[in-house]
């Protein structure tokens, strides 16, 4: 609180459930995305497979779609994302290195004796789901931040763009492509969802799973368009606020330096939002019709012109 009695804490929105989260929650699929992953592994079972994903329930915290543990493996999936950042490799190294903390203080060891630690051995992956033309294997964290230089951290994140036809993951890419087909004709809208999920259907996409929970998958969908309806009237209000207080100010100040200083709080609130957006996992193209901005000035926000 501060001095008036104000919470000085700014709302936090709680992370949603997406459908890459929800379709790996149920262990058949699980054990179908890691022999996707590994194929020369075909003896598995259900029970081989651990669920660790974070469970952090803030925007503004580290969180990763999706963990698992293989025996003396330890997968973590890090995120399925339209939008191209090398900063992927730097999230990875902060869900891992959490990942690893949860491991030390679930299995007793502790960090601060002599006895060496028993850890699993870590596979960093990203699902990418987006337009980009160069797609390399591998991004590493000695290229992308210090050009090439060896560092006292490495950092290996492998890149999966398809996956093999027919496997999971595959399916997983073409149903967010049928989905962003369907937006385009019908918009941000029930109907867009309804005939992604037929179309997967008919076309035996993940049909199993929209067969099983349509319902689920509907409403995650549409509370991600609910989301972005707050987000937006979120920044709306704060714009007006904004306009308001320099509005107030200017009678005393002027009225083209009050402005300035509206435009610039809402500047910064608009950035803020387009961060947590981001890392809630929205594409560049639907940050930008969310603010009503460019593409180009979401990129620039975001620290991408380089990339």
């Amino acid at each position: 609180m501060d001095q008036k009695g104000k919470s000085t804490q700014e709302v936090k929105y709680a992370i949603k459930d997406s459908v890459f989260t929800d379709l790996f929650k149920i262990p058949k699929h699980l054990l179908q995305l890691y022999q996707a992953l590994h194929p020369e592994e075909k003896d598995l079972t259900e029970d081989s497979i651990s669920n660790v994903t974070i469970k952090n329930v803030f925007l503004d915290q580290p969180y990763n779609d999706l963990g698992f543990q293989v025996g003396e493996k330890l997968v973590v999936l890090v995120e399925a994302q339209a939008s191209w950042t090398a900063n992927i490799i730097v999230r990875s190294l902060l869900y891992l290195a959490q990942t690893y903390q949860e491991y030390i203080e679930g299995t007793g060891q502790n960090v601060y004796t002599s006895k060496k630690l028993k850890l699993p051995k870590p596979e960093l992956y990203v699902i990418y789901t987006g337009k980009r033309k160069t797609r390399p294997e591998f991004l590493y964290l000695s290229k992308e931040f210090f050009g090439g230089d060896e560092c006292a951290v490495e950092v290996k994140v492998k890149m999966i763009y398809d996956g093999e036809k027919g496997d999971i993951i595959n399916q997983y890419v073409t149903f967010t492509k049928i989905y962003s087909g369907q937006v385009k004709l019908y918009g941000r809208t029930r109907k867009a969802v309804l005939e992604t999920i037929r179309i997967c259907k008919d076309q035996d996409v993940l049909r199993e799973y929209l067969e099983h929970r349509e319902k689920e998958v509907v409403d995650i969908m549409m509370t991600l368009f609910d989301d972005e309806y707050i987000y937006r009237t979120f920044i709306a209000s704060k714009v007006k606020e904004a306009e308001e207080k320099g509005e107030k100010r200017g009678e005393k100040r002027g009225e083209k330096r009050a402005e300035k200083r509206a435009e610039k709080k809402a500047e910064e609130k608009a950035k803020e939002t387009t961060r947590k957006l981001y890392e809630k996992g929205s594409s560049l193209e639907d940050i930008a019709e969310v603010l009503d901005v460019p593409v180009e000035k979401i990129r620039q926000w975001l620290g991408l012109d380089s990339v």
